[in-house]
């Protein structure tokens, strides 16, 4: 991080007084993207905190710069990072990536085994997430407990999510599986092993391992092209949202749009 007097921790319950600050900024953020995030009470924040399932960012001399919490879905098989938020004034200095960092390493400690999702409009987060290892899914790869897209109630665009199904948004699926990327390590080790042998390590099937029909979208660094894409479906799923609104009928956008979903 570019700033060196701004430290990245574990939350605890004496940074309860940030609470209203925190949830404050998470509103006006939410209101100048034009999109929405799941509204959390200080009370709520302050939860998270208490049970160290947060990270807070703070200068030396004690103003907050950013933060971020933990929560689990399906009996804890499921956990998102979610609430990601920087104090504008501190914008620009790698505070984000230093918060998911952290945060991705809390999650990692207390739920090993479970997989760690979330769901962005902002590309600057998709390339951070893609960095940590997680990779785009589909919304169905991500937890279906009900609790969890309740949340998304308080967003601007939840009429987009229900007009959909709930199979697609302005949002993009971010996922990362703890036994999938351990199996990719093990094949990686196995195939240097083969190379320092002199030997052709055995290449497993592409569906061998995982759930029938699931494909993951990688960014492969082409993140310019990933922005244009993000805007068309913006666009599209705009269009849509507001056809139906008018009285369209629901998917009128569907054939201009499947090329370009995660569907």
């Amino acid at each position: 991080m570019e700033n060196k007097d701004i430290i990245v921790r574990a939350a605890t319950a004496d940074d309860k007084h940030y609470a209203t600050t925190i949830t404050d900024e998470m509103e006006a953020s939410a209101k100048a993207r034009g999109t929405g995030i799941a509204k959390r009470s200080p009370e709520y924040v302050q939860l998270k905190m208490e049970e160290g399932k947060a990270v807070i960012a703070l200068t030396t001399a004690g103003e907050w710069v950013g933060f971020c919490y933990i929560e689990a879905w399906g009996h804890e098989k499921f956990v998102a990072n979610s609430g990601l938020i920087v104090n504008p004034a501190f914008r620009g200095h790698g505070v984000a990536k230093a918060i998911k960092e952290k945060i991705f390493e809390l999650s990692r400690k207390k739920y090993p085994d479970a997989k760690i999702f979330g769901l962005t409009t902002g590309l600057a987060v998709m390339k951070i997430n893609s960095d940590l290892g997680y990779e785009p899914v589909t919304y169905s790869e991500l937890t279906d407990d009900e609790e969890f897209w309740k949340g998304c109630r308080s967003c601007v665009n939840f009429d987009v999510l229900t007009s959909k199904n709930r199979k697609n948004c302005l949002c993009t699926a971010m996922l990362y599986d703890p036994v999938e990327k351990e199996k990719e390590a093990q094949e990686k080790a196995a195939a240097a092993a083969a190379a320092a042998n002199g030997t052709v390590a055995a290449v497993p099937s592409p569906n061998g391992n995982r759930e029938e029909g699931k494909k993951r979208r990688r960014f492969k660094g082409n993140f310019s092209l990933f922005e244009r894409w993000m805007r068309y479906k913006k666009y599209v799923l705009l269009k849509a949202s507001r056809k139906m609104g008018g009285g369209g009928a629901p998917g009128a956008s569907k054939r201009r749009f499947f090329f370009f979903g995660w569907l």
